[in-house]
């Protein structure tokens, strides 16, 4: 299953560094040595199995822009499904930005109507901290305005911090064809393990693409944050020719467990209570597998009601933790190589 994702914006706002940070693994550093995009660049990126984003990164120089809107219009605009535009927030040409904004949407209005449509205010980290809010609100307003009839979600984006991650995973989850059900199932799956909160994280990217909360927390972002540090961690895995498994994070307050799941993504599960064993969450992840590797796949139209009874054997049950395949706590990045943290403090979104 293909879908067409359009990335637009003036050359130098930071569309092809934001891409390859999310689906390429560079660091924001490296983006540096990016040159700008030439006409158009096709990429097509396997997300959660059976999806496909069909990326087509668009040059945003003048001449490539009129083009766009004269000889290639249908082509381009043509089968979108989202529409990503990207301003930079210190342009001085903004009345030209907009201009530009405008004229895609007329062109998607006409070949693409159906199309998800999205801003993305970037470089917001060059504007200093008390005015970030304001100009962000302000350029909210002209945009939505500025795209009626259309509805359009804008997002304020640095490639230095975590926002990034929360506008692309908003954006991909967009895209999931049904991710209605993932949440239903991730929803169950939190009851039976008594978990506070669960997060599915697509593999490749470690975009969030689907979470349940069954307790209220006071970092609305912490999502977007575990994103980008476990997958900076996963980058430093790499680098040493290690593979990032699974981790454990424990304190006095909280547990996190992070582990591969299904084929195309990993599992974070929250748990607050003390009495509840790391052996029997690692078990009940282990047991989930199989159903979330069958709802993944859009093929299976119908899934087996009972596989998640073996689940309800959750945390204080005599029967997972008299199992032989008990795994121990802790995470691991290659078979051997262990990375345990049990801290009494520790400065994460989930202290």
């Amino acid at each position: 299953m293909k879908k067409k994702v359009l990335l637009m914006g003036k050359s130098g706002s930071g569309k092809t560094s934001m891409r390859s940070i999310i689906f390429a693994n560079y660091i924001a550093r490296d983006t540096r040595r990016l040159g700008a995009t030439i006409d158009v660049e096709h990429s097509h990126v396997r997300f959660l199995g059976n999806l496909v984003l069909n990326l087509w990164d668009c040059g945003g120089q003048e001449s490539f822009m009129e083009q766009y809107f004269a000889s290639q219009k249908d082509n381009i605009f043509r089968n979108v499904e989202v529409l990503i535009y990207v301003f930079d927030v210190e342009s001085r040409e903004l009345d030209k930005d907009m201009h530009y904004y405008q004229s895609c949407l007329e062109a998607i209005l006409q070949n693409s109507p159906d199309a998800k449509i999205f801003c993305l205010v970037h470089k917001m980290d060059l504007v200093s901290e008390e005015q970030r809010d304001i100009i962000f609100k302000e350029r909210e307003e002209d945009l939505k305005r500025l795209s009626k009839p259309l509805d359009c979600t804008a997002f304020r984006t640095s490639i230095w911090d975590e926002t990034l991650y929360r506008a692309w995973s908003s954006i991909v989850y967009q895209l999931i064809p049904n991710v209605k059900a993932l949440e239903h199932s991730l929803n169950y799956f939190a009851n039976i393990v008594d978990a506070d909160e669960v997060l599915l994280f697509e593999r490749a990217t470690f975009l969030v693409i689907s979470h349940c909360q069954r307790k209220q927390h006071r970092d609305a972002h912490r999502f977007e944050k575990v994103s980008n540090i476990i997958k900076q961690f996963k980058l430093s895995c790499s680098k040493l020719g290690a593979k990032f498994l699974s981790m454990e994070v424990r304190n006095s307050i909280f547990a996190a467990f992070i582990d591969t799941f299904t084929s195309n993504t990993y599992v974070m599960v929250i748990m607050s209570d003390p009495a509840i064993p790391s052996e029997a969450t690692l078990i009940n992840i282990r047991n989930a597998r199989k159903y979330f590797e069958e709802l993944e796949n859009p093929n299976n139209n119908q899934l087996n009601s009972n596989h998640f009874h073996p689940h309800q054997h959750h945390s204080s049950s005599n029967n997972l933790l008299n199992s032989s395949n008990l795994s121990g706590g802790g995470g691991h990045a290659t078979g051997g190589q262990h990375f345990n943290y049990y801290h009494q403090n520790v400065n994460n979104p989930y202290h």
